[in-house]
């Protein structure tokens, strides 16, 4: 695979398919800028087989079964991208016709990447395409909306969504990047779990009232019953959803301050603003969701534009001192 194809996937398609993770990751030495933009690729691109609502649900874990068989070596290339050939034309999003048209030129490049980082790509896909297997399972009809069981399926599904990502992260950043951090290894393992855990909550908070029209709810059943809910009834008695909903958008902003605290830990001021960005993205996020309360079941509540680019304007004028970030997260929370 040719250094042109490779730059055309890292810039191109990554910012078509991602606008704000592309502006994140262009705060990022080169050494690192390869690795994670392939895991996100190819993250997206398991996403995208997952979200195929034109073909079945038990044909889509079959594929994703075998796609993450193809990422890890464990499967034929042709067949996996013959298989996943079949999901191009359903797709409605041009977007994610190219990014499927991509997935030769992703393996390809997965295949030419140094030993270690290879193995890091697996290992974090391995658990990305068991959590959307798992979502697949759990929500089985799209007619009938179903609620996780407990508050341990959603910290399961968090984690494999998005927790292990903090963990890949921290692990390409310790051995790429000279005196990554102030804190070891296994500190930084524990927060960057963490805040990869509490950027997809925020995704489940922002997203809860369309993934209910999906049949989806993500809040635990046991916390329904004791408010004497049905997942069902979110939309009639978003009073008595309120107090649950609120919980779980606390406990989001505590992980976003495990978030922080990462951050302040990284002493490479590049990959600080590159690592900090969604923090601050989030927290304006929970700000605004906040001010919302349930009404946020009902519309799309989404950090404009223009906020965002002022925020890595920020950063980068002032070289994402720590004094600055903390400034933007207590102003982001505002």
């Amino acid at each position: 695979m040719s250094a042109h194809s490779t730059l055309s996937l890292q810039t191109k398609l990554l910012r078509s398919v991602s606008r704000s993770f592309y502006l994140s990751i262009r705060f990022l030495p080169a050494q690192l800028r390869q690795p994670i933009a392939l895991a996100y690729l190819l993250a997206r691109s398991t996403d995208t087989v997952a979200d195929t609502t034109g073909i079945s649900r038990l044909v889509r874990i079959e594929t994703l079964k075998m796609f993450s068989n193809g990422i890890q070596g464990k499967a034929s290339r042709d067949v996996v991208v013959d298989l996943i050939g079949s999901f191009i034309p359903l797709q409605a999003n041009k977007n994610e016709q190219q990014l499927l048209k991509s997935l030769p030129h992703c393996l390809d490049w997965q295949d030419q990447i140094e030993h270690a980082d290879r193995y890091d790509i697996r290992v974090v896909l391995g658990k990305i395409t068991r959590g959307q297997m798992l979502d697949l399972e759990r929500f089985d009809d799209p007619q009938e909306i179903r609620a996780l069981t407990t508050a341990a399926d959603l910290d399961e599904y968090t984690y494999l969504v998005a927790g292990c990502v903090g963990e890949f992260w921290t692990r390409l950043c310790f051995r790429h990047v000279r005196n990554f951090a102030s804190l070891g290894e296994d500190e930084m393992l524990a927060l960057g779990k963490r805040y990869g855990m509490a950027l997809q909550l925020i995704n489940v908070l922002r997203d809860a009232g369309a993934d209910l029209r999906a049949g989806r709810c993500y809040f635990p059943e046991y916390e329904l019953t004791a408010a004497h809910l049905t997942a069902s009834q979110i939309f009639s008695e978003p009073q008595r959803f309120e107090p649950i909903y609120r919980t779980w958008l606390e406990k989001a902003k505590t992980g976003l301050e495990s978030g922080m605290q990462y951050s302040r830990a990284i002493e490479n001021r590049r990959v600080r603003a590159a690592t900090v960005l969604p923090a601050l993205i989030g927290a304006r996020t929970l700000a605004l969701l906040d001010h919302a309360r349930t009404d946020a079941l009902q519309r799309t509540v989404k950090v404009p534009r223009s906020e965002v680019r002022r925020m890595i304007l920020s950063l980068a004028v002032t070289f994402a001192s720590r004094t600055q970030i903390d400034a933007m997260f207590q102003r982001a929370n505002l």
